[in-house]
């Protein structure tokens, strides 16, 4: 990937956090942030590199470079709640995603994702692409849905709720990565527990989706528990059967920010339904539940993403690890709250992302 092309990743994903913190400049009656912290993170950065690691070739394709131009276009319809083109670039973007994934895989019908013979990692891998351009497609209907209709009626049927489906897909693309990074075992066990892993992880999460529309309080407990475990599971198989490699650590990290994520989603929705917690006394809860889901476990994965062959590189892989943690849990949510902080949390995240993107390789 070139310079330019990183420089431009990393001015995209340190806006995408200081509009995190804007309401603290412009109140959000005036105008709210909230879509452009969410999209230049999740799709326009997220959904570019996820392109980018299914092509293979040493810069953006020209196909990579419409999409993130048309990302971007879409994050900023969102933004300024202009329907027209915010239901329509979807559309353009799908199709742009799918022609990626039958080139990468050879198939129209993801057909590989039920065969004993494709690995886990490649599984993954289809399952995201699959992911965002199905996202895409729904929330084009759900724009289409609240002009138009609404045909659903559901509360939770709006672009907001849809920022979560965006993140899906960067978790998918995370967990190929982490699996790739497996050595191949021929124990029975070992691939029954990582094929329960790859179901139970997809299959999870559409479910857990659907639950949440539909403001299933009981379901919502039992599936975001079911995913806490499952997710400790992928934990344990990748300290036994991980490759000794510079990118364990980073995506050892990842999977430990995933766990506290889980862990903060299981409390958020057990408070928020007992009734007892007014909005304004969950919402710190859920700001570290969403910093530690999007700058860190995505980051964890988009980190090892953007640098894809140049591993390992000249880095001094526990200290920046330390400092992504206090950014994360302590920076970021006293941010939100605190201006001071929420510079330092920006500043942070900058250092992080110049070490990451931009250490050279270790040619020794």
């Amino acid at each position: 990937m070139s310079r330019s092309l990183k420089w431009f990743f990393l001015l995209m994903m340190s806006c995408a956090l200081m509009f995190g913190f804007m309401h603290q400049v412009i109140p959000v009656e005036e105008m709210n942030f909230e879509r452009l912290h969410i999209f230049l993170f999740n799709l326009c950065t997220g959904g570019t590199l996820l392109l980018y690691f299914s092509e293979r070739q040493p810069g953006l394709s020209l196909r990579g470079r419409l999409f993130l131009f048309l990302s971007v276009c879409f994050a900023l319809s969102a933004f300024f709640d202009y329907a027209p083109a915010t239901m329509l670039i979807p559309l353009p973007l799908a199709i742009l995603v799918e022609q990626v994934r039958v080139k990468t895989f050879g198939r129209v019908l993801p057909a590989d994702l039920f065969s004993g013979q494709e690995s886990v990692s490649r599984k993954f891998h289809q399952a995201a692409l699959l992911c965002l351009a199905l996202a895409l497609v729904f929330s084009s209907f759900v724009v289409f849905n609240q002009q138009f209709g609404p045909w659903v009626t559901l509360d939770g049927f709006t672009l907001n709720t849809f920022y979560l489906a965006f993140s899906f897909p960067i978790s998918l693309i995370s967990m190929a990565v982490i699996f790739a990074l497996m050595r191949r075992e021929s124990d029975g066990l070992i691939h029954f527990l990582q094929e329960s892993a790859f179901w139970g992880v997809n299959l999870g999460v559409i479910v857990f989706f659907l639950f949440i529309l539909g403001h299933l309080y009981l379901p919502q407990m039992a599936i975001a528990t079911t995913l806490f475990f499952l997710v400790l599971l992928v934990f344990l198989l990748y300290q036994r059967l991980g490759l000794r490699a510079q990118q364990k650590s980073f995506l050892t990290s990842g999977i430990l920010f995933l766990l506290i994520t889980a862990l903060s989603g299981i409390l958020y929705i057990f408070m928020k339904y007992s009734g007892t917690w007014s909005p304004e006394q969950l919402q710190p809860l859920l700001r570290l539940h969403a910093f530690t889901a999007l700058y860190g476990w995505n980051l964890s994965g988009l980190a090892v993403i953007c640098r894809q062959g140049d591993f390992p590189i000249q880095l001094h892989s526990t200290k920046v690890i330390v400092m992504h943690w206090i950014t994360v849990l302590v920076l970021c949510p006293l941010g939100y709250y605190f201006l001071p902080f929420a510079v330092l949390a920006v500043a942070a995240y900058v250092w992080l992302l110049v070490k990451l993107l931009f250490a050279e390789p270790n040619l020794v």
